[in-house]
């Protein structure tokens, strides 16, 4: 069984021991659940903290890819509806691999139990790239708890965390 409040400690301690990144819980602008600026990652002060360790993880990921990538942070900041399908696809490559960061992370960081883990996270994405499709071509905000389905997609892999130095960008909810 995950212990979720150790793992979120174990994981907020590494990120900012490890990679100088300060992690706050703080009141992140409703409706959102976490922000990021390349160096420093905000989770929202009202999340239970199952989701609030995913939300760390995950944003994490995309913490990486911007301080990596023009183009996913351009991607990452577009909050332009509808997307087409050539877009979706590029954001679903960006959802997935920021998520296949968090699963290095938490074997970086020495989170227990991995394999457990592995798989919640895996289906914590399936259930935010849900999310994010229906919202992105519609507009509409679903219930992100009410997609998770555990074990029901892809098991994800670990993708190696490329060496970066964390650089400010604009936060995604400053425009």
């Amino acid at each position: 069984m995950i212990d979720y409040k150790t793992c979120y400690n174990t994981v907020e301690h590494f990120v900012e021991q490890r990679y100088g990144m300060p992690v706050s819980i703080a009141d992140v602008l409703d409706p959102n659940t976490g922000d990021f600026d390349g160096v420093s990652i905000k989770v929202d002060y009202d999340l239970d903290v199952d989701l609030a360790f995913y939300i760390l993880l995950h944003l994490f990921g995309h913490s990486v890819q911007w301080n990596l990538s023009e183009e996913y942070r351009i991607l990452g900041q577009d909050q332009s509806i509808p997307k087409p399908p050539d877009v979706m696809a590029k954001i679903h490559d960006y959802e997935r691999d920021a998520t296949r960061y968090s699963l290095t992370l938490c074997r970086e960081a020495g989170v227990e139990p991995i394999d457990e883990i592995d798989r919640w996270v895996s289906d914590w994405f399936h259930a935010d790239y849900a999310f994010l499709e229906h919202f992105y071509t519609t507009g509409e905000r679903l219930d992100p708890k009410a997609l998770f389905q555990p074990g029901a997609g892809e098991l994800l892999t670990p993708l190696s965390i490329p060496e970066f130095t964390p650089q400010q960008w604009t936060s995604r909810w400053s425009f």
